[in-house]
């Protein structure tokens, strides 16, 4: 089951995945797990372990399972520069009278090969255990450094991977900050007129109407000459707030002028948009606001017009026929909701 995506909030719309943060979905341990199957398929012994310097630890320091003293064993070891091959443990000085080699597990038989990053970091080592002594050819050698060489290009990867996530999200910061009003958080223009491009393009093909409502703050200009863009700023934003609680998640709502919203309604016949216009009109209205101690009545005026009433018609003349239907309303008297008409005469403000 899909969720719609809240379009009338940009943060939620752009955080989509991209395609490459999939690929390395998995963790880091699982993907080194597939080296360690690998290693004890082609050395038939009884462990292959991939260790790093300083990474945490596998197992609790109480635990006593056959694992956990494997783990114990290895990373017990000095992690070496060169390849390390131990015939036998109890004929090596060093390891002779190690604990888990005289006594449980019985390790018999130890090799290592170091794995190192891009820039020739001591990172760890792959290591090979078992509980019989056995020889180790040349040939197994190569075959020890070539797994080593397939960990450090893992490793390599993922430190590519991480660089590129980095990328992709400077890159989203970058998208996110072009589409949205740096101050009221909403779609701005040219994202707000896309969305509506897109959703006219959907609900064409779906055969469903969608309405358009232009609204503005009635009282902008005063409070903007009386009080000062900043202020002016705080009561927009509140009145954003006020809007999205009166429209529907998937609605997208947009800073299409200075005091202008655009919101693109999607799948709303004229009733639907004409009654959503009402709710908002009367959100803006019945909470006034203050400013320092003035009390403030606010009020917005609105101009609506869905395609169920004109149909097959551009985005452009939607937005110029919803303007006009403002403008209208704004004539008026202000604080209402004026329906976009065929006959719409042209009035300037």
């Amino acid at each position: 089951m899909t969720t719609q995506l809240d379009r009338s909030n940009p943060a939620t719309v752009l955080q989509a995945n991209s395609g490459f943060e999939n690929v390395f979905a998995e963790k880091f341990e699982n993907r080194l797990k597939r080296f360690e199957r690998l290693g004890l398929r082609l050395f038939s012994v009884a462990n292959c372990m991939v260790n790093f310097i300083n990474s945490p630890a596998r197992f609790d320091k109480a635990e006593r399972s056959m694992a956990a003293l494997e783990v114990m064993f290895c990373e017990s070891m000095p992690v070496p520069e060169d390849v390390v091959v131990v015939p036998d443990t109890r004929n090596d000085p060093a390891l002779a009278e190690n604990r888990l080699v005289v006594g449980a597990p019985y390790i018999r038989f130890y090799a290592a090969q170091p794995i190192w990053d891009h820039a020739q970091n001591l990172m760890g080592s792959v290591a090979l255990i078992d509980y019989q002594p056995r020889e180790f050819s040349d040939e197994d050698k190569h075959l020890l450094s070539d797994l080593a060489v397939m960990i450090e290009r893992e490793l390599a990867l993922s430190t590519m991977y991480h660089a590129q996530l980095e990328l992709i999200k400077q890159n989203r910061n970058l998208k996110r900050d072009s589409l949205i009003d740096p101050i009221l958080g909403t779609w701005n223009k040219a994202a707000i007129v896309r969305s509506l491009r897109l959703e006219m393009d959907r609900c064409s093909k779906a055969e469903k109407p969608l309405s358009l409502i232009f609204a503005s703050l009635d009282q902008s200009d005063v409070i903007r000459n009386t009080h000062g863009i900043a202020a002016s700023d705080v009561i927009m934003v509140k009145i954003v707030s006020r809007i999205r609680s009166c429209i529907r998640p998937f609605d997208a709502l947009g800073r299409f002028g200075n005091d202008v919203f655009l919101i693109v309604l999607p799948g709303a016949s004229h009733l639907v948009a004409t009654a959503v216009a009402e709710r908002i009109r009367l959100a803006v209205m019945t909470h006034p606001d203050k400013i320092g101690d003035a009390q403030i009545a606010l009020t917005i005026t609105a101009g609506m017009i869905s395609t169920d009433t004109f149909p097959n018609v551009e985005p452009e003349t939607l937005i110029s026929l919803a303007e006009k239907a403002l403008l209208s309303a704004k004539s008026a008297g202000n604080n209402r909701v004026v329906q976009a008409t065929p006959m719409q005469p042209d009035i300037t403000i």
